[in-house]
C-alpha cells in the first residue's frame, strides 16, 4: 500500500516535467529541410543506393521514432561533414518525417 502511494506521488510530480520535454522535431521547418535534403542528401543517397528515396521507404528501415530520425540526420551530418547547425538537422528531420515517416508531431 505504501509503495503504491509513493509511486502515485512520484508520477504526479514527474508527469508535468515529462510532458514539458520538447518533441524532437517541434521546431523543424520542413520547407527549409526540403532544400537541404535536395542540396546534400539526394546525391549521396543516389550514389549509395541508386535511388534517393529507397533508404526512407524500404520495409526493413531502422528508423522507427522521431528521435531515431533526428539521430540519423545528426549522424549523416557528422559523417559527411555537411556542417549543419542543430536547427538545420531538425529541419531536415522535419521534412523527412513529413514526406516519408509520418511520426506523430
Amino acid at each position: 500500500m505504501l509503495r503504491t502511494t509513493i509511486l502515485a506521488v512520484v508520477l504526479l510530480v514527474a508527469a508535468p516535467a515529462l510532458a514539458q520535454q520538447p518533441k524532437p522535431l517541434a521546431h523543424g521547418d520542413a520547407a527549409a529541410g526540403k532544400q537541404l535534403v535536395e542540396k546534400d542528401c539526394v546525391g549521396c543517397h543516389v550514389r549509395r543506393f541508386g535511388d534517393a528515396t529507397t533508404i526512407y521507404t524500404r520495409a526493413d528501415r531502422k528508423v522507427r521514432t522521431a528521435e531515431q530520425l533526428l539521430a540519423q540526420v545528426q549522424f549523416c551530418n557528422s559523417e559527411l561533414k555537411a556542417g549543419y547547425f542543430p536547427e538545420e538537422e531538425e529541419h531536415v528531420a522535419a521534412y523527412l518525417n513529413l514526406q516519408y515517416y509520418k511520426f506523430a508531431p
